[in-house]
């Protein structure tokens, strides 16, 4: 089994940032894929970003260029830096972990709210 602990959500005005840490534990993987799926209210969750063993990342487009995702293979922990946070933005922030073979875990969810 794979726990995943989220933290860092929370509330920032436009033009702000947040970083979004979502730490694995358990029986964890070396080979995985790990990511940030969100969902805003009325929308079906959306990939933001994800973070391959190896380290290729991928972005939603509206989001290339504002988040970064990154990790710590030593922390099995990864990370999302969010800047230029627009309204938009306010979503139900998912971390996945993504085995490569086995089960696809999901962590509770964080809270990002953009407003002023």
């Amino acid at each position: 089994q794979v726990q995943l602990a989220e933290s860092g959500g929370g509330l920032v005005q436009p033009g702000g940032s947040l970083r979004l840490s979502c730490a694995a534990s358990g029986s964890t993987s070396s080979l995985y894929t790990m990511g940030w799926y969100r969902q805003a209210p009325g929308k079906q969750r959306e990939l933001a970003a994800s973070i391959t063993s190896n380290g290729i990342t991928s972005y939603a487009d509206s989001l290339k260029g504002r988040f970064t995702i990154s990790r710590d293979n030593a922390k099995n922990t990864v990370y999302l830096q969010m800047n230029s946070l627009k309204p938009e933005d306010t979503a139900v922030y998912y971390c996945n972990f993504r085995p490569i073979l086995g089960n696809i875990y999901w962590g509770q969810g964080t809270q990002v709210t953009v407003s002023s």
